[in-house]
């Protein structure tokens, strides 16, 4: 299942999906984590997963949002974050560090590579993406945040 938000992604390279398994009552319980608590995209993603399961023939499934720990981009996978810089999206580093909370990290532009980049805006297209513009190629792109 896609991501609502970047269609490029799965709820699985995001690292929303946290597990499926067997609930003690026999049903089949899938658990997912929002990317932040106000995350508009929860509700759409927990009805695709509900949607997935029936025509999967399960009948006894359900969704369960797990807020602890909270999500952190360190869960996104090296296919994610491929996928993302291939869309345009510059993708988080791989380990978060306190540097990249404070936006004390380059940003490369995932058109041309250049670090010669600058932000415009804390936020993009979505809460969890800030506006950047590369002064390289002057192309503005995404950057989805470090949390």
């Amino acid at each position: 299942m896609v991501d609502p938000e970047v269609p490029v992604l799965t709820i699985e390279d995001l690292g929303v999906l946290r597990g499926v398994g067997v609930a003690e009552d026999g049903a089949v319980e899938v658990a997912i984590t929002p990317t932040y608590s106000g995350c508009p995209a929860m509700n759409v993603i927990a009805l695709e997963v509900e949607l997935a399961l029936e025509r999967a023939g399960i009948a006894k499934g359900r969704v369960r949002t797990v807020l602890s720990p909270a999500w952190t981009t360190d869960w996104m996978s090296d296919e994610g974050r491929r996928k993302l810089k291939e869309y345009g999206i510059a993708p988080p580093a791989p380990k978060a560090t306190r540097r990249a909370l404070f936006g004390l990290e380059a940003i490369a532009c995932p058109r041309c590579g250049s670090e010669d980049t600058e932000k415009i805006t804390e936020f993009g297209s979505t809460a969890c993406k800030a506006l950047w513009r590369c002064r390289s190629c002057r192309e503005p792109f995404d950057h989805f945040k470090c949390i």
